[in-house]
């Protein structure tokens, strides 16, 4: 006999993402949430390959209510956890995981899905902006962050280029996926190559105050498909002190929540959560908040896709 109780005992069972069924048949699926437990490409501390495995099990606990929503995604909404892709090790580990996020990223979305992703580091969008960039044309980048991650990547010898986790904005707009004049950094904390995005810095951010500032970035994505990716670091290291570099002078959980319910409306195809590192924060902050945000970003999703 099945007891209620367990549905609500969060240390038991295989961690799936909040449950969700664990499959890579994502027909008729709404959402499908994908992990890159990837961290080849960082400048500083490792450690984020561990963050799809944790962020999935904070899951359980952080997602299972529907506060602040007027209702609970796992109820209306199919979501399907395709596991984890993207991974290998040795000097091809980068390359390997650009291709394979992007073979897999594509057959999500040309299934029709919003797809998800967890990293992870930095460098993991490439795969998942350019599939998202070739179904719906040039996108829209919210990116969420404390850095720019604007530096041009530098090209080898053989004509390929050295990915690391601070070039993918640069990159990507370069390559056509991305109109910088509709996008926008939110919460920077640092100078790199302008390319011509929106920057907004973090004391600004702050001041503007969470309802204007999601009007804000409304206004610069306007009705644009909208690739939107978030760092973890964005937020104040006394709310996610488990991340790579972190930078103080962040916003708290609580604003950037206000903040993405603000952005009710806007058609976010593709998405994704990372650098969250949870050697750093054995307490699991930073996990539970990247789990939450997570969620709010795919209510966002689900929202845009009805």
């Amino acid at each position: 006999m099945k007891y209620e109780v367990q549905e609500h005992l969060h240390y038991a069972g295989i961690p799936s993402w909040n449950h969700a069924p664990i499959s890579q048949d994502v027909e008729g699926a709404d959402i499908v949430v994908m992990g890159v437990p990837f961290d080849s490409g960082v400048t500083f501390r490792p450690g984020a390959r561990f963050a799809p495995r944790t962020v999935r099990e904070q899951s359980l606990i952080a997602c299972c209510f529907k506060y602040p929503w007027d209702y609970k995604l796992s109820e209306v909404a199919k979501v399907v956890d395709y596991g984890d892709v993207g991974y290998w090790v040795g000097a091809k580990a980068t390359e390997f995981m650009v291709a394979d996020t992007y073979k897999h990223a594509k057959k999500i979305l040309d299934a029709g899905c919003r797809l998800m992703t967890i990293g992870g580091d930095h460098t993991i969008p490439y795969g998942p902006v350019r599939a998202a960039s070739e179904k719906y044309g040039k996108l829209a980048l919210i990116h969420f962050d404390s850095h720019q991650d604007s530096t041009r990547s530098e090209e080898n010898e053989n004509g390929t280029r050295n990915l690391s986790h601070a070039n993918f904005a640069y990159d990507l707009q370069e390559e056509g996926c991305i109109d910088p004049a509709h996008s926008a950094q939110v919460y920077i904390r640092t100078e790199m190559t302008e390319c011509g995005y929106n920057v907004i810095h973090s004391m600004d951010a702050i001041d503007m105050g969470p309802k204007a500032l999601a009007e804000k970035l409304k206004e610069i994505v306007g009705d644009m498909p909208v690739y939107l990716t978030f760092d973890i670091d964005a937020l104040d290291p006394a709310a996610a002190p488990g991340t790579g570099t972190p930078v103080i002078g962040g916003p708290t959980s609580d604003q950037v929540r206000k903040v993405l319910q603000g952005l009710k409306g806007i058609n976010i195809v593709a998405a994704d959560m990372v650098e969250v590192l949870p050697d750093k924060d054995p307490s699991n902050i930073t996990s539970i908040a990247g789990a939450a945000i997570t969620q709010d970003i795919m209510y966002l999703m689900y929202e845009s896709k009805k």
